[in-house]
């Protein structure tokens, strides 16, 4: 596995889009889907950047040494729900909260 299949499994680990992930990371698509491609070597401050917004460890980005995550994939998935829910005015925060409720009582139920 190379530094692109690494990208390609952090950005698939959080079920995102290219596009998605490159606004995290502040660079364009189009860029990111080169350097994901190989096109284009990936420089040190933009594997800092995913390292630091993702909470991958630096160095399995670069080498595939060591563990992926510096904590937990359930921990960045709250941490990205949280981001997201956060951009919902009020009322359809509630919203949601009673759907995930629901779910909640759906999901114990076929437990």
């Amino acid at each position: 596995m190379n530094i692109n299949d690494r990208l390609r499994e952090i950005r698939s680990s959080f079920q995102i889009s290219q596009r998605e992930f490159s606004k995290r990371i502040f660079i364009s698509q189009s860029l990111y889907a080169d350097i994901e491609k190989g096109n284009i070597e990936p420089k040190e401050r933009f594997l800092r950047l995913i390292s630091s917004e993702y909470n991958v460890n630096l160095d399995w980005i670069k080498t595939g040494n060591g563990e992926m995550w510096n904590s937990s994939p359930i921990d960045l998935r709250l941490e990205y729900l949280i981001e997201i829910f956060k951009q919902f005015n009020p009322e359809l925060q509630d919203v949601i909260l009673d759907h995930l409720k629901r779910l909640l009582e759906v999901h114990r139920k076929d437990s």
